[in-house]
């Protein structure tokens, strides 16, 4: 008899953290490794934000908290979502998560019943998958190619509704692809949601402030699904606030409080001194706040240049995303070459190849439910950027 339970045995590990322990493992053996598989940015958290959190501490801000966050912060939050998104919520419909990943699931195990349909576009994040199964769901995907953009259309979303469909997980902007949604694209899904009264969606909505071109369009601007939209956002991405573990979801009253009662048998509270800071992220116009613009203008100018420099690779596809630090290439032009006995047969044979041989750390589009593309991280320096191109071209290469 196993030792472990059914669901751990169902859930797969997450790709992108065991392509980064695989980097590891290199770099502790002296390997020059450029780790170009990490979701997270590579930029330091803003002094204000630190000072904050410096702040608390001296005020010794250090005891249990409510379970759903401060009331300061989920203030901070309601405002945060008028000012930059023009909806409207109370503190009551804000639950603060240790992290944007336990919002999800806070809601998946809120919503989901065994045997419930969750539709999932794909390219999607990789937890996402794993989540449904952990809420006892079944995911049913959508694919969106990279000649799409990699998002999905109306008809599609119209054709994988069931009676048994439940939810909609949607991302905007995209982890894998950077891809992002218009106004007029989200307002045709939209329309046929409002179809359909008794299914929610969830909008991860994480890479809000990573976009290079227009401006973050929200789910919950849509009056005529809002009551069915759980918002999920936090401070990792946009203010460089991994470590932190910080999220939120505004939601439905009624989800919002399914969801306090979900968490406070888990994790309770999140850390009381990453509120206090969370509180100064929120507050500030990111618009007007000089270290989120320069490091927007830092990501747009590595995505133009890793472009450029995939572009220059035989058999690379590219689209051009708009958002987020992610590329995702089609990259099936290598399955099925060689290198002396190693044949290429997927992504996954690529990614490993290419460790190997250059030390470049990638994540095989597997991980992401599509077997043609590799997803490449741009969260770092242009000068590994450019050194990790030079050695995959010459690698890639030598496949026949």
């Amino acid at each position: 008899m196993s030792a472990v339970s059914e669901r751990i045995n169902r859930l797969d590990e997450s790709a992108t953290l065991a392509m980064t322990r695989k980097s590891f493992e290199l770099k502790q053996q002296g390997k020059d490794v450029i780790n170009l598989s990490i979701g997270e940015p590579d930029f330091d958290t803003p002094e204000f934000i630190k000072d904050a959190a410096k702040q608390a501490i001296d005020d010794n801000f250090t005891h249990y908290t409510a379970v759903p966050g401060i009331i300061e912060l989920r203030q901070a939050i309601c405002k945060k979502l008028k000012r930059d998104n023009n909806v409207d919520y109370t503190p009551e419909q804000i639950v603060v998560t240790t992290g944007a990943k336990q919002a999800l699931v806070n809601t998946l195990l809120s919503i989901v019943n065994p045997g419930d349909e969750v539709i999932i576009p794909v390219p999607f994040w990789v937890s996402y998958s794993e989540m449904v199964k952990i809420a006892e769901g079944t995911a049913v995907y959508v694919n969106a190619g990279i000649d799409h953009d990699f998002k999905i259309t109306a008809q599609q979303l119209k054709e994988a509704i069931t009676p048994a469909t439940k939810l909609i997980m949607l991302n905007s902007p995209c982890n894998p692809t950077g891809s992002v949604y218009t106004k007029d694209e989200m307002k045709a899904l939209a329309e046929v949601i409002a179809e359909y009264p008794d299914i929610y969606v969830l909008s991860d909505e994480i890479y809000e402030h990573i976009i290079f071109e227009g401006k973050h369009e929200s789910f919950a601007q849509f009056e005529s699904i809002k009551d069915r939209v759980i918002i999920v956002n936090g401070v990792s991405k946009g203010f460089a606030m991994t470590g932190w573990r910080l999220g939120f979801l505004a939601a439905p009253l009624h989800i919002a409080k399914a969801c306090n009662k979900m968490q406070g048998q888990f994790t309770s509270a999140t850390c009381s001194i990453a509120q206090k800071a969370a509180v100064a992220a929120f507050n500030a116009n990111p618009e007007e706040t000089t270290e989120l613009t320069e490091m927007l203008k830092k990501f747009h100018s590595r995505r133009d240049l890793l472009l450029s420099l995939l572009n220059d690779i035989p058999g690379v596809k590219t689209n051009v995303p708009n958002g987020a630090f992610y590329l995702f290439p089609d990259v099936t032009y290598y399955y099925g070459k060689k290198h002396g006995d190693q044949v290429i047969s997927d992504g996954n044979d690529l990614c490993l190849y290419l460790l190997d041989k250059t030390y470049v750390a990638l994540v095989p589009g597997s991980a992401f439910g599509d077997e043609n593309c590799i997803r490449l991280s741009y969260a770092t320096s242009e000068d590994n950027l450019k050194e990790a191109m030079r050695r995959i071209k010459e690698a890639l290469a030598e496949l026949k």
